[in-house]
């Protein structure tokens, strides 16, 4: 797909050397939000042994964390890497008791830490460097062609020189008002109510700066942005990275620098999805609480009538909805590809 859609971004010398001060200035930044987070429950020697690691930056996602866990866990995640942004929903002492998961705290402002991007690059420079690095939210989980491991993809990526990986975030919704779904904590919410999605449309544009490919569409694009498309959320991202010094994220793990770590849906190259469980019954009292904290978006005021939506406790649900069966079905839609990775 990336081959299918020229380049806009610059190519000189001097756009290249902005581009290297940028990443600077963000590692930069990261250094001096250090001292935001504090250190709860820190096993530095199981984070040197596994080698592959997830870093996630949450906040009172008691709910999602049981499932979350059990599934990274299963796919081949070796140590959890883990900042909590004041939780009070007993998340952060749940995490404290896992053996395989390390914990920091902070209180500080999230929107002000580029949305923990700042938390998490201080960890990913210190721990990640020579290990494959996996940032995944507490509501994105990861399958891959064929229900496949994340450790049997990164064999693949090592074997073919290949340092990152890309994916597709497919909202999933309930049929009938997102309110009234069911979830018990710790099942898999994709295979209960939550587990219809749009197949179709999604557009694809290079992007101007960073050269990687945005991509929109889904439930939230069709539902609360029909009108301003542009305004509607980035459903790519790059969240899976063998981690070296001086890489950085730029805007969630959407966009990396450098910039070759963006080139991710290249002909052959291998794609996933992220089964993103925004919508399960909480997101009402969570829309609520956005709404005061304002902490979830650059510009908030903008959101203020998607959140009211969320409240009001739509249906997304639409006769186009398909529901979810399992990674092959995705497969064949086109969500997803195994390219070269037989």
């Amino acid at each position: 797909m990336d081959a299918d859609i020229p380049s806009a971004a610059p190519q000189s010398a001097w756009f290249k050397y902005r581009m290297r001060w940028k990443r600077r200035r963000l590692l930069f930044r990261s250094w001096r939000k250090r001292n935001d987070i504090k250190r709860v429950n820190v096993d530095e020697a199981r984070i040197d042994a596994a080698p592959i690691l997830a870093f996630i930056t949450l906040r009172n996602e008691i709910t999602r964390l049981p499932f979350y866990l059990d599934h990274y866990r299963g796919m081949g995640v070796g140590h959890f890497l883990v900042v909590d942004n004041g939780s009070d929903d007993g998340s952060m002492e749940f995490l404290a008791s896992q053996s395989d998961v390390s914990v920091w705290s902070t209180k500080a402002d999230y929107r002000l830490s580029r949305f923990g991007v700042d938390w998490l690059t201080c960890l990913q420079h210190k721990f990640g460097p020579g290990k494959w690095c996996l940032t995944a939210d507490s509501d994105e989980i990861l399958v891959l062609p064929d229900g496949r491991l994340i450790s049997d993809l990164t064999t693949y990526l090592d074997r073919e020189s290949i340092p990152s990986f890309g994916v597709l975030m497919l909202d999933m919704y309930p049929k009938g008002s997102v309110n009234n779904a069911t979830y018990v904590p710790g099942d898999n919410p994709f295979l209960g109510d939550v587990s219809w999605f749009d197949a179709a449309p999604y557009r694809a544009e290079r992007h101007r700066v960073y050269d990687n490919l945005v991509l929109r569409g889904g439930v939230r694009d069709r539902m609360f942005f029909a009108q301003d498309p542009q305004l509607a959320p980035t459903m790519n991202k790059t969240p899976l990275v063998k981690w070296q010094k001086g890489y950085a994220y730029v805007s969630s793990s959407h966009q990396i620098l450098p910039r070759p770590l963006n080139e991710v849906y290249r002909a052959g190259r291998p794609s996933g999805v992220f089964l993103h469980s925004k919508f399960l019954p909480n997101i009402g009292d969570k829309s609520k609480e956005e709404l005061v904290r304002k902490q979830h978006f650059e510009n908030g005021d903008l959101y203020v009538d998607y959140y009211n939506q969320l409240i009001e406790g739509p249906d997304l649900w639409c006769d186009r909805s398909v529901k979810y069966t399992g990674p092959d079905q995705l497969e064949r839609l086109g969500l997803m590809t195994r390219g070269a990775w037989a």
